[in-house]
């Protein structure tokens, strides 16, 4: 799908995104030959692949590559730019027939099965990434049961809390000091429904993210087994099936036909939602009277993190030089530039230099842009990558059925595990 701003919005499963890419680098690499799709033989030219990104993004890319080949004389760049739909599905391909390009955009859950299978370079090997980018991110590129780091950290994005201060300050809350937590949002949604009765502040059913944001293990270390029903979840479930019933909570949530938690808020009928740095733009555009209405916090207890990378094939020809792109690519040089161009945030550490992104200018655009930038220093993956959309639906049945009352928390949580197990033994 595509954002309003015009970028790509990729949809790996849980997704979020864009892209971009770039190239360039600032130490010499000798020549070889590079990956598929294109790379020569002798290794002269390298192959970068990137997902979605022209023609909106040709000029920026071009410059990007331009200055990594003036930097490194001999060497030259193909850009590959795939097509948004099919994209999984294309680099399976060119994973099975070992034409992988030499470097390569993945979100990290295209990147796993590929690190399974030793086709992806561990560029941990290759410096000290924890010197140049958020944990976090660079986290999203570890995985389970296998060492090392299988992706740059590219552009990242993250959510954040959106308030109506109006109806928070009319209905007993303080809207400067909204919910920061789960916990905080059941008890400041009661407080609202004593005080307004038409109103909710609460404004979605509980996901499996929800569950990992009270500390609650997923997964098991070693990879294998989701391990999420416990007595713990079910507590949580149970305080979203209580608020339920006392009418926390829209009905609508457990309906096929929900809208979703900002549609929902840009209709009045909730006074809380998620979204983006930009997504003040959206509501007041969708709902004129939202306007001096909406404050922003940060994400409830922790940030959710959405990745890019750049990875890299094991097998290209030309792996120094290889290295060198995806760093080069990746650097806060090329990343600050692309994040002036689309809204999206800089993985490295030295962009917090660049008060674009680290300062408000006073607008709520502003305020949100520079608060989601600080959240990225916190901001981790919430759910397993071998979470399939499949499991996903599963989950959110069960998660349904017990809201309702119609099995209790515990039986919802022990369906799902045991059916997402049985789904991720056929993976």
């Amino acid at each position: 799908m595509k954002t309003k701003t015009g970028i790509a919005l990729k949809a790996s499963r849980r997704l979020v995104t864009i892209g971009a890419a770039g190239v360039a680098l600032v130490f010499a690499v000798s020549a070889c030959s590079s990956g598929g799709d294109g790379g020569s033989n002798d290794g002269s030219t390298l192959t970068l692949q990137t997902w979605s990104l022209t023609p909106k993004f040709t000029d920026y890319l071009n410059g990007v590559i331009e200055s990594f080949e003036k930097e490194n004389p001999g060497i030259k760049v193909k850009l590959l730019d795939q097509p948004s739909d099919g994209y999984s599905e294309k680099v399976l391909t060119q994973a099975a027939s070992n034409d992988l390009p030499d470097v390569l955009n993945l979100p990290p859950d295209f990147a796993l099965p590929l690190a399974q299978k030793g086709l992806l370079e561990d560029v941990s090997a290759h410096g000290d990434l924890s010197q140049t980018y958020v944990e976090g991110s660079v986290d999203a590129y570890r995985f389970a049961g296998l060492d090392g780091v299988y992706g740059y950290p590219w552009y990242l994005n993250t959510d954040l809390s959106w308030w109506n201060s109006a109806d928070l300050d009319a209905c007993g809350l303080d809207s400067t000091n909204p919910p920061a937590t789960q916990q905080e949002l059941f008890t400041q949604a009661k407080i609202m429904k004593e005080a307004c009765s038409d109103k909710s502040l609460m404004s979605r059913k509980p996901g499996l993210s929800d569950i990992v944001l009270e500390g609650i293990p997923v997964f098991n270390k070693e990879g294998t087994e989701f391990i999420f029903n416990t007595s713990e979840a079910a507590a949580l479930l149970d305080q979203y099936r209580e608020a339920y019933a006392d009418g926390l909570v829209p009905s609508t949530v457990l309906n096929n036909d929900y809208l979703g938690n900002s549609k929902l808020f840009t209709q009045n009928q909730v006074s809380w939602t998620t979204g983006g740095a930009t997504a003040h733009t959206d509501f007041v555009t969708d709902n004129p009277s939202l306007e001096g209405k909406v404050v922003v916090s940060k994400a409830l207890n922790s940030p959710p993190l959405w990745v890019q990378g750049m990875s890299v094939s094991k097998n290209s020809k030309n792996l120094p030089a290889a290295i060198a792109l995806a760093e080069w690519v990746t650097n806060a040089e090329n990343q600050n530039a692309f994040g002036h161009l689309v809204n999206v945030f800089p993985s490295t550490l030295e962009s917090k230099e660049d008060p674009y992104f680290s300062e408000s200018d006073g607008t709520v655009e502003g305020d949100a842009r520079a608060l989601a930038f600080d959240s990225l220093a916190s901001a981790k993956v919430l759910t397993p990558y071998e979470v399939t959309p499949a499991m996903t639906d599963y989950f959110d049945q069960q998660v349904a059925l017990a809201i309702r009352g119609d099995v209790t928390s515990q039986q919802a949580l022990d369906r799902a595990v045991e059916n997402m197990n049985k789904q991720l033994e056929r993976q």
